[in-house]
């Protein structure tokens, strides 16, 4: 089993990325996606959420509202390690099971936004990082998310210089330009991944 994490800063077009490596066979391991199953109503790690926050971070339905939360921990160091705290461990915890039931041939992707921020990048036999220019993730996060200008400044401070990012990596996959030039740099990073599977076979 290759184990590989993927990252890149918010806007850069990770999801994307994501989607056509699982197109190749990947076995992808989404840790938003975990991120989200790991707070829905009636699990621990909600519970815990509220008990740190209050109930005002929860919808009229007993959901998380996430918009409220976000911008509740993107405008303050503290409370986002308070939160980091109470998710990140239940995150990893679901993505090592998610793993475990991956096959011995198989090149699981570990899709984790913070992974350098983390400092996870020892879990992983190699590091996959998508790049984009600051400038052209405001511009996703504005124009395609219908963020605020501020609140994308914000959430884009708050995460790693695009320089320790890509020091991080082993493969850059430029995301700067259209859709198009993606898919060949994907392939070819898929094919690296390939390769490296095989050696270490």
């Amino acid at each position: 089993m290759l184990k590989v994490g993927l990252t890149g800063g918010i806007g850069a077009g990770k999801s994307e990325v994501s989607r056509l490596l699982v197109s190749y066979g990947a076995v992808l391991v989404d840790a938003d996606k975990i991120a989200r199953e790991v707070v829905e109503p009636g699990t621990p790690g909600l519970d815990a959420v509220v008990d740190a926050f209050g109930p005002g971070v929860l919808t009229a339905d007993g959901r998380l509202d996430r918009p409220k939360l976000g911008a509740l921990v993107f405008a303050d160091d503290d409370k986002r390690a308070t939160l980091n705290a109470i998710v990140h461990p239940l995150v990893r915890a679901r993505s090592v099971e998610l793993e475990s039931a991956a096959g011995e041939e198989d090149i699981v992707v570990h899709d984790v936004p913070l992974l350098v921020e983390s400092g996870l990048t020892g879990l992983y036999d190699m590091v996959v990082v998508v790049d984009a220019s600051p400038g052209t993730q405001l511009d996703r996060l504005v124009r395609l998310r219908g963020m605020a200008e501020s609140e994308a400044r914000s959430r884009m401070a708050a995460q790693a210089t695009r320089e320790r990012r890509t020091a991080a990596a082993d493969l850059v996959i430029d995301n700067d330009g259209p859709l198009e030039k993606l898919e060949p740099q994907v392939r070819a990073v898929w094919e690296r991944l390939v390769e490296r599977a095989a050696a270490d076979g």
